[in-house]
């Protein structure tokens, strides 16, 4: 089977590394592909910084104007293979394929956003700052940017960065997840048809942590984009500021979900399901901990499982399938792990997803929608990221008490809650400590034209992806002040 080759200058390279990692479909551990995994990627590394650094000279010195036209293409390039790019993800990533295909068109909307950059980057003047003297600011690109992505939004969240980092006047290089590297494959064969690009200007790098590092050492790297754990994102932002670079760091989050008594249950539970459930629950805003104010549990109860139960669980690609699998046979083993500790705890099991067996697809990471009950609030299940399809149900007595624990969560990336009162809503919104809030919405993702929002141990950094905080990040600003004396000006 060929290994996967990068993109670097325009053209499809071998690497350095002979070292491999399989890249696998976690719903029958088929092979799809080898990805170049080792110590060796380090010199890809330095080709791809080489590439971007030398494209940079000129395409920094383009007109925004003409910086945002391939992006144009882009767009209507993405839109027309789709189908193909949800298909891949859903063959490398487990989900389904309306989930694939949903995930491309955000992707779509941010170079779509990208597009306004024209408008998104102008900035201030003031004329007589001082008598004669005028002063405003002008924004510049940083230099060779790069995204470190994650396995489980392969198509999206590089386009989180991507189209506003070049449209902005950078060059880029990207380094998908070696769990998933064949979506942004086909991603740059679309690159790769844009003629008006210069060469060099974007580049693809495969491998694990040394490519990782040496992203983040390179002196000629001046910005740094990453989505994935706490863990690893703390990591990536402790070392890429080390070296002087900006870094806006994505990680985890232990979403709370508050239901009030005024809440339309029916449709709450299936919101609250589709939340839960979506992508095997591995995505940052997949909410974890459902809290029931006062008396809504003993309603809301039956209605969740009753619609966790309706959650069809297979391959993506077949008809009708719902949910996936997670990522690999070692996501499954830890995600089991942590709902029989929960159990171990005191937690009672609503509904079990544990040894679940998919007919066809025996060999599949496979683990169904799974509640717990009475799940201890000081215990490992409630504070970890499970990053899987498990809810954990819990009750309190008031909405202040719910907000109360929401505040004690060391993550921020989402909270979420379910009313017919404005008063209750416009409480939450201002005093939840989350960046991504929803008000009977259970999956608040920002649209394109705003910030992925985040706190705490969900983010590391300043300026977050998408949008405005997008054209600031991949921007320095330059203030420039004037004076013209009369006396100075020449005649002709």
């Amino acid at each position: 089977m060929e290994v996967l080759k990068n993109y670097i200058n325009g053209s499809w390279v071998e690497s350095g590394e002979h070292q491999t990692m399989d890249v696998i479909n976690p719903a029958n551990q088929e092979v799809l592909g080898k990805v170049p995994y080792g110590e060796k990627t380090t010199g890809d590394v330095d080709s791809a910084v080489a590439a971007a650094s030398e494209a940079l000279k000129q395409w920094r010195e383009f007109p925004v104007m003409k910086r945002v036209q391939p992006l144009y293409k882009l767009k209507q390039l993405l839109e027309e293979n789709i189908d193909e790019l949800g298909r891949l993800i859903t063959l490398e990533c487990g989900k389904s394929f309306v989930e694939s295909k949903a995930e491309m068109q955000r992707a779509i909307e941010n170079v779509e956003t990208a597009c306004a950059t024209p408008t998104l980057m102008q900035s201030e003047f003031s004329e007589n700052v001082a008598t004669g003297i005028d002063e405003f600011m002008i924004r510049q690109p940083v230099g060779v940017c790069a995204c470190i992505a994650p396995f489980n939004f392969p198509g999206m969240i590089p386009f989180w960065f991507l189209p506003y980092a070049i449209a902005c006047g950078n060059s880029f290089i990207i380094k998908p997840s070696e769990k998933v590297p064949l979506t942004m494959m086909k991603v740059f064969e679309l690159i790769d048809q844009l003629d008006d690009l210069p060469k060099g200007l974007i580049n693809l790098v495969h491998g694990g942590k040394p490519s990782v590092d040496a992203l983040l050492d390179h002196p000629e790297i001046k910005a740094v984009s990453f989505v994935g754990s706490t863990r690893v994102a703390r990591y990536i932002y402790q070392r890429g500021t080390a070296n002087g670079k900006r870094v806006q760091a994505q990680g985890g989050a232990k979403n709370p979900l508050i239901v009030m008594p005024d809440a339309d249950i029916e449709i709450t539970a299936r919101v609250v399901a589709d939340s839960v459930y979506g992508c095997a629950g591995q995505r940052c805003l997949a909410a974890s901990n459902i809290i029931a104010v006062a008396d809504t549990k003993g309603v809301i109860k039956e209605a969740l499982v009753e619609a966790a139960k309706q959650k069809t669980t297979g391959f993506g690609l077949d008809e009708g399938i719902e949910m996936g699998p997670v990522i690999t046979a070692e996501s499954k083993t830890r995600i089991e792990g942590l709902i029989a500790k929960g159990i171990d705890e005191g937690a009672t099991p609503l509904l079990d997803g544990r040894n679940a067996k998919i007919s066809g697809y025996e060999k599949g990471n496979f683990i169904k929608p799974t509640i717990l009950e009475n799940v201890a609030l000081d215990g490992e299940v409630i504070n970890t990221e499970i990053f899987g399809p498990v809810m954990s149900l819990l009750q309190m007595d008031s909405i202040e008490k719910a907000i109360d624990f929401v505040n004690r969560n060391n993550y921020g990336n989402m909270a979420c809650l379910f009313t017919t009162s404005g008063l209750n809503a416009r409480m939450f919104r201002n005093q939840a400590n989350a960046g991504n809030i929803g008000i009977n919405i259970g999956v608040a993702a920002p649209m394109a034209q705003f910030p992925f929002s985040g706190w705490n141990d969900s983010f590391f950094g300043d300026l977050h992806g998408q949008g405005r905080h997008a054209i600031e990040f991949f921007t320095q600003t330059k203030v420039v002040i004037e004076r013209w004396p009369k006396e100075w000006t020449r005649k002709f």
